[in-house]
């Protein structure tokens, strides 16, 4: 297909310069503007007699209303179910990632202003535009994917966008232990938390799949609690009756009307929330989150780019300060053992693999520092116990003792 690019090019051409210009397309439905572009098609080539005997006419024709009406080669990519995301670099480069692993695809967009024109159409769902004024946004896409652009001069390689796929298919907690991504007696330890209202902070890298282990371990959260989700683009799909999803809002175009996640979160606190839901803590947000997990919200959690748990906490420090309080260190660390019980670690490996590699308690202060005890770590690619029992083991009842250990012990309660 590419090459007929410089045909594709000039009818483009020949549709804005000729055909569009004399048409309110607002006017036209999708099915009418296919129709449009098709007459066009066949009367141009027809006019042009170099262009009357081309052998992909049928190819071409898809090609340019795919451009036209839909999203060009995106949506071809949106189509594979496997495909998890997309970069576009440029508009003849296009990258995807398909069970881990980056593949260079075949796919291209006739022109950078082609490219530009569809990323403004997805923009313009969200009541934002890309250009000078504004060379970098954030968007979502219908099904939910998420969209990041940045064009020129911001970025010297043409328009670079970048597709998070919102994927619809339901993962489990068995289907991560199918897959040797956790244990079976680590997974049970995870859903045993999560529906005794542990406080857990999911940490990773970029990629490493923190948001659908928070999908995931969400799914044991009891349907009688009230749970409010804040997130910058929604994803996360609860399926309980009481879910109230709460959404982050850009600048408009006239720089105004933000709203950010710690403005939802200050919100949440006087929505009657059982647990908080937030979907990554990256900024002065953190320290609401903290104080929400420690003053009656048990049971929540959120995300956080760290490369390990230990790596988490010092992040956690480090944007809190920013964020402009003043906090003493010691104060501070106080506070976030108070507020979290445990950290999940997720790591994607050079396979494209996603797997926790460690559950770790935080345990308690010691002089200055925080104690962090390993519950699960990662030996030989399978996540084993420790051999060490949480702390909080010993405020449980006596009949959630025995329930925990038997999780870790793998024995049967008596």
């Amino acid at each position: 297909m590419r090459e007929y690019i410089k045909f594709i090019q000039t009818f483009h051409q020949h549709l804005n310069d000729q055909v569009f210009v004399k048409t309110k397309l607002e006017n036209h439905n999708t099915q009418q503007i296919k129709t449009l572009i098709t007459q066009n098609y066949y009367d141009f080539c027809y006019k042009n007699p170099q262009y009357k005997n081309l052998a992909e006419h049928k190819q071409l024709l898809g090609f340019i209303i795919s451009e036209n009406t839909g999203l060009g080669a995106i949506d071809t990519l949106l189509c594979a179910p496997e495909v998890s995301e997309i970069m576009i670099n440029g508009a003849n480069t296009i990258y995807y990632e398909q069970n881990g692993q980056l593949h260079l695809s075949p796919l291209f967009f006739s022109s950078e202003k082609i490219l530009r024109n569809i990323i403004n159409k997805i923009a313009s769902l969200v009541n934002r535009r890309l250009d000078q004024s504004s060379p970098m946004i954030d968007a979502r896409l219908p099904d939910g994917s998420r969209l990041n652009a940045i064009i020129h001069p911001l970025v010297l390689n043409g328009t670079t966008v970048t597709i998070r796929r919102f994927m619809h298919k339901t993962i489990t907690l068995d289907k991560l232990v199918h897959q040797k991504s956790l244990s079976a007696s680590s997974a049970n330890f995870l859903k045993f938390c999560v529906q005794h209202k542990k406080n857990i902070l999911i940490a990773g890298g970029t990629g490493s799949g923190k948001t659908t282990l928070l999908n995931i371990l969400s799914q044991f959260i009891p349907p009688s609690e009230r749970i409010i989700s804040i997130e910058d683009s929604a994803e996360l799909k609860l399926k309980q009756p009481h879910v109230i999803q709460l959404e982050t809002r850009t600048k408009n175009t006239e720089n105004l009307g933000e709203v950010s996640i710690r403005d939802l979160l200050k919100n949440s606190l006087r929505m009657r929330p059982d647990r908080i839901i937030v979907g990554e803590c990256r900024s002065e947000e953190t320290m609401d989150m903290l104080q929400a997990m420690n003053t009656g919200h048990s049971g929540s959690m959120t995300t956080l780019h760290a490369n390990s748990p230990r790596d988490a906490l010092k992040r956690i420090e480090n944007l809190v300060l920013l964020s402009g309080y003043t906090y003493p260190t010691s104060a501070l660390r106080e506070q976030i053992v108070s507020s979290i019980d445990l950290i999940v670690y997720v790591q994607r490996s050079q396979n494209g693999q996603r797997s926790i590699t460690h559950i770790t308690e935080v345990s308690h202060m010691e002089t200055e520092l925080i104690s962090l005890l390993d519950i699960f770590t990662q030996e030989q690619n399978t996540l084993k116990w420790s051999k060490h029992y949480p702390s909080f083991l010993q405020k449980l009842p006596e009949h959630q003792k025995n329930q925990l250990r038997s999780i870790l012990t793998q024995t049967k309660v008596a």
